[in-house]
């Protein structure tokens, strides 16, 4: 039989090595998150590169061959794209899809009260999607293609709900822009319109300066830079002629002077 101060001296080493073991175990953990806590890479230095790649996958210059055709397939998809204008750089997409109506809105952070015009491709086209029953070929002419948007009553045929609800009265561009134009005639259908930039920033004149929002668009049509004066950030006269031999002014911008003699020279007076 063993005695019992030999079991108890055995069970206290047996007691002290054990606390030892788990001590070292702890010291040993707590060493290796440390290490790994304080070399760890931060999660947006791992994945911003791909970030970065993606988004500027999206770029397309309006040289290549084929980006008429990407723009034109992402419309039809529902996607909202950038693209140049004869002024600024602008957000567009169907203007008959009401989803890539409220995504539009949604990119920009407008109100969806705020009205957003149209952009077409010719004159039949104006005629197509507003009344201008009174405006004459002539005087269509002269306005258009520019850096005017033309404010008429808005046909029946132009009935999505989602843009500009409650407002009787449409904005119609047709655009100088070349590739633009090209983009309208191959789709076909009217496309909604407004500035490249959050609601209430500055227009924009390069595609970098609205990079913030290229993870949210479809695509980026890169027309190089469309001018260097701020006076080119005014954008597009915008002008009332819904109603006969009147017109009104309601934004004031590039060539304003030009269009209202325009105008004038076909017996339009200002609206008082």
């Amino acid at each position: 039989m063993f005695s019992s101060n030999i079991i108890s001296s055995v069970l206290t080493r047996l007691v002290v090595s054990s606390m030892k073991q788990t001590h070292k175990h702890r010291y040993s953990t707590r060493t290796r998150q440390n290490y790994t806590d304080a070399n760890r890479k931060p999660y947006t230095l791992r994945y911003a590169p791909k970030d970065v790649k993606e988004q500027e996958s999206k770029v397309i210059s309006t040289n290549r061959k084929d980006a008429k055709a990407i723009a034109v397939a992402k419309l039809q998809a529902g996607e909202v794209i950038a693209i140049p204008t004869d002024t600024v750089y602008g957000l567009t997409c169907s203007a008959n899809n009401p989803e890539a109506i409220h995504r539009l809105y949604n990119i920009k952070g407008r109100h969806e009260l705020k009205p957003v015009a149209i952009c077409v491709a010719s004159i039949e086209d104006v005629r197509q999607w507003g009344e201008t029953d009174h405006l004459n070929d002539e005087l269509l002419g002269e306005l258009f293609p520019g850096a005017v948007t033309l404010v008429v009553r808005r046909s029946s045929k132009l009935n999505n709900p989602a843009l500009n609800p409650g407002v009787a009265n449409i904005g119609i561009r047709i655009t100088e822009n070349k590739f633009i134009q090209h983009v309208c005639e191959a789709f076909q259908q009217p496309i909604a319109l407004t500035s490249a930039n959050k609601s209430s920033s500055k227009s924009t004149l390069n595609v970098e300066e609205f990079k913030e929002l290229w993870g949210e668009l479809g695509a980026v049509f890169d027309g190089g830079q469309l001018g260097l004066s701020e006076e080119q950030r005014a954008a597009s006269t915008v002008i009332d002629l819904s109603e006969p031999e009147r017109y009104k002014i309601i934004r004031w911008g590039v060539s304003v002077e030009k269009i209202i003699k325009t105008v004038e020279r076909h017996n339009f007076r200002a609206a008082e």
